[in-house]
């Protein structure tokens, strides 16, 4: 055999590093995100910072202006929005955020709490450091988006840091059911920042209670954590909403000027 023939790639021969091709390897395409996808993205976050309240209207023709965008792509978005429960449509009666009852509230956060404290008697003290990784994880994401003033992101990041604190216990079956509830929690968690931010806490103290929390996780006394739990959510917006009041700022007060 001649020197160019030891050169030459034999049939089915690997050829730039890929086994059994003659051709290099493709680039992984990512696709940008759609339009869709943006303005249903768009709105999620007005919903999860608290600037489009429960029960607030979704007015097509002010959303198309200030999206930029048509309504078939709008309505194609509200449609995605209100399958994640974030948003209600009704016929002749258009789209509004959804407004959660006094009951739902009070399901939604006694399941979250039942739940939270069964993964804490699970898996307190933690055995596994990885696990405790995620939560530290969720706390500095919560950490960045409450220094940047970003709500709706931190509304989310609080979301993932409960859920680890669950993700504790090493119960498969306990985590899926706990992110089943994962679209009304959003909402009451939302609900729960506004309202602690304008009667209680800034967004550095709302995070510092969070550290508080993973401190005594850390240190291993389930008791503690129980005890720490049940005093974490003290002060939530259900107190308002008991008492018939809520937060209003001048935003909001415009916005209902405006659309009744």
């Amino acid at each position: 055999m001649n020197e160019s023939d030891r050169s030459r790639p034999r049939p089915g021969a690997p050829a730039d590093g890929v086994p059994g091709t003659g051709a290099r390897p493709a680039r992984a395409r990512l696709d940008p995100p759609s339009l869709v996808q943006l303005a249903a993205e768009a709105i999620r976050q007005q919903i999860l910072s608290g600037e489009l309240q429960p029960g607030a209207r979704l007015i097509e023709e002010r959303l198309t202006e200030q999206l930029g965008i048509s309504r078939p792509p709008l309505r194609e978005a509200m449609r995605l929005l209100q399958t994640e429960g974030l948003i209600d449509v009704q016929p002749r009666r258009g789209a509004t955020v959804t407004r959660l009852s006094d009951q739902d509230v009070f399901e939604i956060l006694t399941l979250r709490s039942a739940l939270e404290r069964l993964a804490v008697e699970l898996g307190v003290p933690v055995t596994r450091p990885e696990r405790l990784e995620r939560c530290r994880e969720a706390l500095a994401d919560m950490e960045e988006c409450a220094s940047r003033g970003d709500r709706a992101n931190l509304v989310k990041a609080g979301y993932a840091f409960h859920s680890a604190i669950v993700a504790l216990a090493g119960h498969r079956r306990l985590e899926q059911f706990y992110q089943s509830l994962q679209r009304q929690l959003l909402i009451c968690m939302a609900m729960n920042l506004y309202a602690r931010e304008h009667y209680y806490e800034d967004l550095a103290k709302h995070v510092r209670r969070h550290r508080d929390l993973l401190e005594v996780i850390e240190a291993g006394d389930p008791k503690a954590v129980l005890d720490e739990l049940a005093k974490h959510g003290e002060q939530s917006f259900t107190q308002h909403l008991a008492k018939g009041s809520q937060p209003r700022t001048e935003s909001m007060k415009r916005q209902t000027t405006t659309e009744t």
